[in-house]
């Protein structure tokens, strides 16, 4: 059974910094695209960004220059690090990731999500 598990939330005060971690485990065979999307309160979940297998990376324009995603395909384990941090980055941040595991027999291709990060930027 596959799962996503995030950590690094918390309260920061605005231009402040934190970094978002989020760890694979399971029966996992490879791990294609994956990426950070946030929630705010009252608002549609949105990408943040996106980082592929080979580490192309794509980000919103609302944190692009502010937000780096990293990867570490030896750990599968992908990164958030956000800085210059504004109080509308306030939201539950989710990981999600493209994975092929193995469900025996067979093998399984199914995109997975964490359960979600809260992180409050505010004075």
């Amino acid at each position: 059974q596959v799962q996503l598990v995030e950590s690094g939330g918390g309260l920061v005060q605005p231009g402040g910094s934190l970094r978002l971690s989020c760890a694979a485990s399971g029966s996992i065979v490879s791990i294609y695209g994956m990426g950070w999307y946030r929630q705010a309160p009252g608002k549609q979940r949105e990408l943040v960004a996106t980082i592929t297998s080979r580490g192309s990376t794509n980000y919103a324009d609302s944190v692009k220059g502010r937000f780096t995603i990293s990867r570490d395909n030896a750990k599968n384990t992908v990164y958030l690090q956000m800085s210059s941090l504004k109080p509308e980055d306030t939201a539950v941040y989710y990981c999600n990731a493209d994975i092929v595991s193995v469900t025996e027999p067979t093998f399984k291709h199914d995109d997975y999500w964490g359960q979600g990060t809260q992180v409050t930027v505010s004075s």
